[in-house]
């Protein structure tokens, strides 16, 4: 009989919380499905393993996926642009450029393809090879680039590992590599003058 009750009640509970429409002055509140404890492991198990995936979880491993993101160093926006980068691509206006989305994103792709014209002999070299332990994937070495520049990628893939970098916060390409590794970014062409 208890069992019964039970049942009926949950039964009531799910039935009226699913049912009840929230007035003007009611406050919905979602909580997450997992609780993240600590971000530097998240590995983003929503996100397919396709150019979107990539750029979105290196945007958040960079500025948790804020457009309006200065960093201490002077690093600028959702994916952490430095004021050279941007000056490559005719964008001098940093105010501008932090409140508008959609220039980001056209950088970013920007920045990937001329990466990716850099680097195009050495994903064509290192690409299924493994470095320190960590297989070497385009999209690994694109954020590796992202991280320290091509030149950097370039040195530690042709020194097979021994040359390494970290940028100021101790983070390491052999971590982008890592971390990166496994997405599909070949919508993204090579180009050495890409227009934004």
């Amino acid at each position: 009989m208890i069992r019964h009750l039970v049942f009926i009640f949950l039964g009531f509970v799910l039935l009226t919380s699913f049912t009840a429409n929230p007035t003007k002055k009611e406050k919905i509140t979602i909580k997450p499905l997992i609780e993240v404890t600590n971000k530097r492991d998240f590995n983003f198990p929503f996100l397919q393993k396709n150019f979107i995936g990539f750029r979105e979880a290196l945007a958040f491993k960079e500025s948790q996926g804020r457009y309006t993101v200065v960093n201490k160093l002077g690093y600028l926006g959702k994916y952490q642009f430095g004021k050279s980068t941007l000056k490559r691509f005719r964008i001098y206006n940093t105010h501008k450029f932090l409140k508008d989305p959609e220039l980001q994103e056209k950088a970013f792709i920007a920045l990937c393809k001329v990466n990716k014209w850099i680097l195009r002999k050495d994903i064509r070299r290192s690409v299924g090879k493994r470095i320190n332990g960590i297989k070497i994937t385009e999209s690994g070495i694109l954020a590796a680039a992202h991280l320290s520049g091509a030149g950097n990628v370039k040195k530690f893939l042709r020194s097979n590992g021994k040359i390494k970098f970290n940028d100021a916060f101790g983070t390491s390409i052999e971590q982008y590599l890592k971390k990166f590794g496994g997405y599909n970014v070949s919508n993204i062409s090579p180009n050495k003058s890409p227009i934004i």
